[in-house]
């Protein structure tokens, strides 16, 4: 009985004390922040050391002083300010898109977009042409690989940070005129080209069987239907006794790693290495041919040029490393980091760089590029004049190691 009193003595005492310290840690709490500006902010990694009161300050600011805030939602300085966060890393291939740029994107990666149909890239900072596709306007216009974008529509593109900040301008509904202003390598001066906008289907794969028993096959794309394309190429041409392939990737921007991958397992053996994927920790992931193997006999040859990048370079890549197939053509164009898209549930994703690729010998793509073992190039007159000296090249290669 006694116990039970003492008991209810200091049960009550340290309520009390609880009660008070409860009350005084809320009200300097909530002191601190009146006085500071700051507000809670979500955050599960205790690594973080940034001081977020400062957000929220500039956020206030923004709101309280400037001109045109009424037309700035709450959630467009959100994606404002993620796109901010993303950028602060200089890498053009990390990006944040909110919903409406995020489906953009992935009609992009599917293949069927709206625009000129020429792949665009940042290379030290200026925006250049990757490869114009095959019969798009862009093509029929006569842009080239490696051409400088200078302005677009008379807006210069010195302050765009990423590739799809570009895009996002270029683009346009069905019919409607960009003007791009373009500087080639051995041009004095740029020169503006007009290009009506249409719908773009991304172009996969043409072959033919050459004299000789020799299977050519131009792959322009890594899409979504790259490999059920390729083996509707790959049938056939098996089946018409074809003795050599000619794998032609000029032009090619890349796509889908998967893609690249599948297409490897027809020219590798089972467990070959297609790629690595090298992490900033030092991990490294092998990606490894797991396909039916059934060229891996065929002697191939592959054109390469400037305007052939990402899983371009990891296809062209692995067949000189495991196979010692020849590559023949212009430099690639050096595009080998890894990006995985992650999606959100508002419908907004962000692209964002993982890893670089790795050649199955351990060579960096990133920014450098395959060398050609055989380099051929192919001058204005040759263009003007219809000759192609890259595939005469490649075919007179085949048929030697054929023979």
């Amino acid at each position: 009985m006694e116990f039970k009193k003492i008991f209810n003595k200091s049960s009550g005492l340290i309520l009390g004390l609880v009660i008070v310290i409860g009350v005084t840690y809320f009200l300097g709490f909530q002191s601190g922040i009146n006085k500071t500006g700051a507000k809670i902010l979500y955050k599960d990694n205790p690594e973080i050391s940034a001081d977020f009161s400062l957000f929220w300050k500039a956020w206030d600011t923004f709101r309280q002083n400037y001109l045109r805030s009424k037309n700035v939602t709450d959630q467009q300085m959100l994606y404002g300010a993620i796109s901010g966060m993303v950028n602060s890393g200089s890498d053009p291939y990390t990006v944040f898109f909110p919903p409406t740029a995020a489906t953009s994107f992935d009609q992009n990666l599917n293949g069927n977009f709206g625009g000129i149909g020429a792949e665009i890239d940042i290379k030290s900072g200026q925006l250049i042409i990757v490869s114009p596709l095959k019969d798009t306007p862009a093509y029929k216009a006569g842009l080239k690989a490696n051409d400088k974008i200078l302005k677009i529509n008379a807006t210069s593109t010195d302050t765009i940070a990423t590739v799809e900040e570009a895009v996002n301008i270029i683009r346009g509904e069905k019919g409607t005129t960009v003007k791009l202003s373009i500087l080639r390598d051995g041009w004095n001066t740029p020169q503006d080209f007009s290009i009506v906008r249409d719908t773009i289907t991304v172009p996969t794969l043409d072959w033919e069987m050459k004299p000789g028993k020799i299977a050519y096959m131009h792959l322009y794309s890594f899409n979504e239907s790259a490999s059920l394309d390729f083996y509707k190429a790959a049938l056939p041409a098996m089946l018409e006794g074809a003795k050599g392939i000619v794998l032609d990737l000029r032009g090619n921007p890349g796509g889908y790693l998967d893609a690249a991958t599948n297409i490897a397992g027809w020219f590798l053996n089972n467990g070959d290495v297609v790629t690595k994927e090298a992490y900033s920790n030092g991990q490294e992931d092998v990606l490894k041919a797991a396909g039916n193997s059934a060229l891996v006999n065929l002697p191939v040859v592959v054109l390469v040029d400037s305007g052939s990048a990402s899983a371009s370079e990891i296809l062209a890549g692995a067949l000189r490393d495991d196979r010692q197939v020849k590559l023949i053509g212009d430099k690639t164009f050096g595009k080998g980091t890894v990006q995985e898209i992650k999606k959100f549930d508002d419908g907004s994703e962000m692209k964002v760089t993982i890893a670089q690729w790795l050649t199955p010998s351990g060579q960096a793509i990133d920014k450098k590029g395959l060398v050609p073992d055989i380099t051929v190039q192919i001058t204005a007159d040759d263009a003007k004049n219809s000759r192609d000296p890259q595939l005469d090249k490649a075919l007179e290669v085949i048929k030697s190691e054929i023979k």
